[in-house]
């Protein structure tokens, strides 16, 4: 099972054929140059290639009504005014001979990825189409969108294979209030959009686009609206600039709880990628390796069935390297580590606090990480400028007023800033810098030759490997290996000694390049011996910062100080400590909840704020983790080490699990966690005494702003 990349040149043939500044920078350049960049890096030649089909006028009669369709059918005969004066009757989109064609076939590509992922042909997949589709809606086009691509294939999974629960994430900048309206009903589809918003100011100037619209009816909590509101304090004349921790962070704290629980079957990304720096109508900061990050975390869900769909994204240097950085992650290729402090902004922080109060009472999974702010006045969050909205009673969910589809922006939509304005310069000037970056840090990180390595006390002829995985033959020299193992009586014996000599050689072998991800089997009264071991060496040969995550009775090694080179996390131990910034203990927590509380909203934060260049994940004899937990706990942390994880088991582990491990860690999806069940009380309390303790140092541990 591959990637699948759906194109055809004819969603090339659209280009506004008037003056029209506001559209101009729809153009076709945008598929080209994403195409030629996938070229040059190697990507497209390494995914399945599927000619885009047009959709039939049933498929599209899924979500558009039969006169919208026949209305843009007979745009193919319309002149040049006739389409300009029809293109008027809309928000911020112009028609061409060619749209209705265009249209059908950007449609028609969503539908064949998600056919191909789901009948198995691929694991995954990206749609590079045009128009985009997320702002169009039952019978009206908007915002560059024809037909809303994402809802007809989310509605075609539905009717075609049978799904009960589809995931839709829309990170395109602007609100997809489209998919929003056909689907706010329905508690089938969990519709996720974070999109700048400015109290409304920010098109398409919906009152709907704010937090506390969480859907209708049947649908309540299934529509989750994460709006970016003020601008960030280190950059003050752009009105918001969201970076790569407030992505991150909107992911770990409001999507992932969400979408475990939902337990989505598939899910459809709206892949706008106006969103990223340097985009003119985003004005954020994200570089393009943050979009690699977002699409590994999706991955972990569905089994891995991933479909993602082009919509924004109109800088086309940074548009091409994010839709790179997202195929490489799809592909399965570590993400590159990220860019800038870890530390979200004030704004987001009360963007995040506003999404989470509304969406609590419909998620136990928030509900169980503690909500200090459930007893504030939502009316807070609702701040306009022009309008106050006060709720008399906290978190009165689908009470406030909702504007019609049709309300105008209260000050018209916000035109790009000219390249003449110093600061619109400042912006194109900081996203060369940071591409350049970005293509420095490929020269620098290439991909390794061998993406996962397993070293094995003995043959197992139990372990099914996943092809491409090399089963590693090499071990340090014995005279070398002694004086490492010279402290520890554990070690002294021949098989713990031989086991240690692999287990350095391979750890010698990702610390140079040569390997991305490794695993390897220890003796049990040798393992915390070997961890030990693994630690300084992997500090003493070229790793800055070593993330270790112990499971089980595996104790902190004496000789580890606290410099900020090394961060020691021990799950399953007997009561919460942090007896310093760098030394974390938590219980094992013992629901699925619990335990995806843990991974979500402890282990990665600290994980993502430490930014690790190595990632040791110890599983000690009687560590408690069922196979799924383990394998989803490696897969997590993936991301951020740069794909840089070495997982140690013991020899008495089962094949299965040694499997699973080493799936993940060659790109695979974790198997499921089974039923989610809320946390015990006394894993929420243990979680929320460590993010209070930890918080003033790991500020991706952040879920509101300070009061």
């Amino acid at each position: 099972m591959g990637t699948a990349l759906v194109y055809h040149e004819d969603m090339t043939a659209t280009r506004l054929l008037w003056d029209d500044p506001e559209c101009e920078i729809e153009c076709p350049e945008r598929l080209t140059t994403a195409l030629e960049r996938l070229q040059q890096h190697g990507l497209k030649q390494r995914c399945l290639q599927l000619i885009a089909r047009e959709a039939s006028e049933a498929e599209l009669g899924l979500v558009h009504s039969p006169e919208y369709v026949a209305l843009l059918q007979g745009t193919q005969a319309l002149g040049t005014r006739e389409l300009q004066a029809l293109s008027k009757e809309y928000d911020a989109v112009y028609l061409h001979p060619s749209t209705f064609h265009c249209a059908r076939l950007a449609v028609g590509a969503a539908l064949q990825l998600v056919d191909a992922v789901l009948t198995g042909a691929v694991r995954n997949g990206l749609a590079l189409v045009r128009p985009p589709g997320h702002h169009s809606q039952r019978a009206t086009a908007n915002g560059f969108c024809v037909f809303n691509n994402v809802a007809i294939a989310a509605k075609h999974a539905q009717q075609k294979h049978g799904l009960r629960r589809i995931l839709i994430v829309d990170w395109d900048v602007h609100h997809g209030q489209g998919i929003q309206y056909i689907f706010e009903d329905d508690p089938s589809v969990l519709y996720f959009s974070w999109h700048r918003y400015e109290h409304g100011h920010f098109w398409p100037c919906l009152r709907e686009s704010d937090a506390d619209a969480v859907g209708r009816g049947r649908g309540l909590g299934f529509t989750v609206n994460l709006p970016w509101n003020q601008g960030c304090s280190d950059v003050p004349w752009l009105q918001v600039g969201m970076g790569n921790a407030d992505y991150v962070a909107a992911f770990l704290h409001v999507l992932l709880p969400l979408a475990f629980e939902f337990d989505p079957e598939l899910v459809l990304v709206s892949a706008g990628f106006d969103s990223a720096i340097g985009d003119p109508e985003g004005q954020m900061l994200a570089t393009p390796e943050c979009f690699a990050h977002l699409t590994h975390l999706l991955q972990v869900l569905a089994g891995g069935r991933v479909c993602a769909v082009l919509e924004g994204g109109y800088h086309l240097e940074s548009l091409s390297q994010s839709v790179c950085m997202m195929v490489r992650a799809l592909l399965g290729d570590p993400a590159l580590p990220l860019s800038g402090p870890m530390e979200p902004h004030g704004s987001a922080l009360e963007s995040l606090q506003c999404v989470r109060a509304a969406q609590a009472p419909h998620w136990v999974s928030l509900q169980q990480q503690g909500q200090p702010d459930l007893g504030w006045q939502v009316g807070w969050c609702l701040r306009l400028p022009s309008v106050t909205v006060t709720l008399n009673h906290p978190v009165a969910l689908g009470a406030a007023p909702v504007l019609s589809p049709g309300t105008p922006c209260p000050e018209g939509r916000p035109s790009p800033l000219p390249l003449g304005e110093p600061q619109f310069k400042a912006v194109v000037t900081q996203a060369a810098a940071a591409l350049s970056s970005l293509l420095d840090q490929l020269r620098l990180h290439p991909t390794p030759p061998v993406r996962v390595a397993v070293a094995l006390i003995a043959p197992d002829t139990g372990l099914a490997l996943p092809p491409g995985v090399l089963c590693e033959e090499g071990s340090l020299p014995q005279e070398e290996t002694q004086a490492w193992a010279r402290p520890h009586e554990a070690l002294a014996q021949d098989g713990a000694l031989t086991a240690l000599g692999k287990v350095l050689y391979l750890l010698d072998r990702i610390l140079d390049g040569q390997v991305s991800s490794g695993m390897a089997a220890t003796p049990v009264p040798a393992a915390a011996a070997t961890l030990d071991v693994a630690v300084r060496y992997g500090l003493s040969h070229g790793a800055q910062r070593l993330l270790c995550v112990a499971v089980g009775q595996l104790d902190r090694p004496p000789g580890l100080t606290d410099d900020g080179r090394n961060l020691w996390l021990n799950i399953g131990v007997e009561e919460a400590a942090a007896p310093s910034m760098f030394h974390v203990s938590v219980p094992l927590p013992v629901t699925t909840g619990g335990f995806l509380s843990c991974a979500l909203a402890l282990v990665l934060p600290l994980a993502y704020s430490f930014q690790p260049d190595l990632v040791l994940v110890a599983l000690g004899p009687a560590h408690g983790l069922r196979d799924p937990q383990a394998a989803l706990l490696a897969a997590l942390l993936r991301g951020p080490a740069g794909g840089r994880v070495f997982a140690l088991v013991d020899e008495e582990s089962t094949p299965q699990l040694a499997t699973v491990l080493a799936r993940v860690l060659n790109g695979e999806a974790p198997p499921s966690l089974g039923p989610f069940s809320m946390a015990a009380p006394e894993d929420t309390q243990a979680l929320m005494y460590l993010r209070g303790r930890l918080e003033p140092r790991w500020k991706m541990l952040q879920v509101a702003a300070p009061h």
